[in-house]
């Protein structure tokens, strides 16, 4: 007797596969590390378009805008954060961000050459959550 797909041991088990199929093809949670995953850590506009008014204009009249971020308090860490954006400042302090104990605040600016390359290295790095504008009052 043939199994037409309606029923046999085959047709009860390809739901199963397919589910396993997709669930195979998800990315690891916390929405794995590529180009997407990067670019969402950075929680502020950098200038990309002309619709910020601190934007508008020729380039040389752009503001510089403050981040800030954590990192963990390790020196692999702070080592790795420092070679990749010279204007950071590292604190103990919680910052708007919310930095916990273990960590360091990192206070950055986008008045330096390659910014956007430096935020999206910054933003590469797995133990940074996210990069948020800095205010200060």
């Amino acid at each position: 007797m043939s199994d037409n797909g309606s029923g046999g041991a085959c047709g009860r088990s390809r739901p199963a596969a397919l589910l396993i199929l997709c669930l195979l093809s998800l990315p690891a949670v916390g929405g794995g590390d590529g180009p997407e995953a990067a670019a969402a850590k950075i929680r502020f506009e950098t200038c990309r378009s002309s619709t910020i008014p601190a934007c508008t204009g020729p380039l040389t009249a752009w503001r510089a805008l403050d981040y800030e971020f954590c990192i963990p308090d390790r020196p692999d860490a702070v080592a790795r954060v420092r070679s990749i954006d010279g204007s950071v400042r590292m604190h103990r302090a919680r910052g708007r961000i919310g930095c916990v104990e273990s960590e360091l605040l990192c206070i950055g600016n986008t008045h330096q050459p390659g910014f956007r390359e430096v935020l999206a290295a910054l933003s590469r790095l797995p133990y940074l959550a996210r990069i948020d504008q800095a205010f200060f009052e």
